[in-house]
């Protein structure tokens, strides 16, 4: 099995490419050692690489953020960790996965300009994001305001800001007139 890395634009992630499906559709992230221990077997196998602070796993790949330890001592545990995982045959996640935020809020008046907002949402940012091995999702909107999760490589990036504010923000603005300004949801 050969496993391609490539850097990310956050210094403290590095994404994982196995050759095969990850997750196959939808995304799970963790950066709990014990929720990854009940909910991902892969997640789990990861965690117990010392260093590893979070696990993202995309439809093809895995994002891994690290502490503040050296990639050059954590990288090759890393790649350990992903080729025993395949070799075990085991699932990536055990039981149902939910990838939805189920805290969404936006006024049911503004339901047509939501509907836009996650359309472009996915349709043309998500795929971006996961070129860097993170994932932006919606979380609500208020007032012109949209809410936006950042996770796996995206979450705590230095250059995130710049995405948020000059990238997605100019995109919706462009499409909906009605979007003044995009925050990250803390």
């Amino acid at each position: 099995m050969f496993i391609q890395t490539e850097a990310t634009p956050n210094p403290v992630s590095l994404k994982f490419l196995p050759g095969r499906d990850v997750l196959g559709s939808g995304t799970a992230e963790f950066t709990d050692p014990d929720a990854a221990a009940t909910a991902s077997p892969l997640a789990a196998r990861l965690f117990a690489v010392p260093g590893v602070r979070g696990v993202f796993l995309g439809g093809d790949f895995i994002t891994v953020t690290k502490d503040n330890d050296d990639w050059q001592h954590i990288k090759p545990a890393v790649l350990g960790a992903i080729m025993e995982f395949y070799m075990s045959g085991d699932d990536v996640v055990t039981g149902d996965r939910d990838d939805t935020d189920s805290d969404e809020f936006f006024d049911p008046a503004d339901a047509e300009t939501v509907a836009t907002i996650k359309e472009l949402i996915d349709t043309r940012v998500r795929p971006a994001v996961a070129q860097d091995g993170g994932d932006i999702t919606f979380h609500g909107y208020r007032d012109g305001v949209v809410f936006l999760n950042m996770r796996g490589s995206c979450a705590g990036c230095p250059s995130s800001t710049a995405t948020l504010k000059h990238g997605i923000e100019n995109l919706l603005r462009h499409f909906v007139p009605d979007v003044r300004e995009i925050r990250e949801r803390v």
